[in-house]
């Protein structure tokens, strides 16, 4: 009589296969959870590209103060709270740039401790570098 059922080396050649799949979807998951991270900040940061744009169409320059985030801030009509997010801060977010057309440039660098690190650009052009 034969007893059916997998051998502990069939055991041990599937667990061995389904820890190579975990090890190698860890590393791909990391990545997405940080471009998740980043679109935060690609949404407020348009926003703020949108704000420069209607300041720039009423009054016909750029704000003033491009250095001084919150007052640049305040100029365009937002509140700490309107800008706050889960990984970044109003603080975070910097007007680098305002073009002849009233396209700005972004530049967004996360402090928060659960922030994903490095600095990000949104240009006038629309594009995230």
């Amino acid at each position: 009589m034969r007893v059916k059922g997998f051998t502990l080396i069939e055991l041990m050649v599937v667990i061995l296969i389904v820890g190579i799949l975990a090890a190698a979807s860890v590393p791909m998951m990391r990545g997405r959870i940080d471009s998740a991270k980043w679109s935060e900040a690609n949404a407020t940061a348009g926003t703020i590209k949108s704000a420069v744009r209607v300041y720039f169409a009423e009054n016909g320059s750029a704000p003033t103060g491009l250095l001084s985030v919150s007052a640049t801030q305040t100029l365009l009509g937002f509140t700490a709270a309107d800008l706050t997010g889960t990984y970044f801060v109003p603080g975070d977010y910097n007007i680098t740039a305002v073009n002849s057309e009233g396209q700005a440039t972004v530049a967004v660098t996360g402090s928060q401790t659960n922030a994903p690190t490095g600095t990000k650009t949104l240009s006038a052009t629309g594009s995230w570098n």
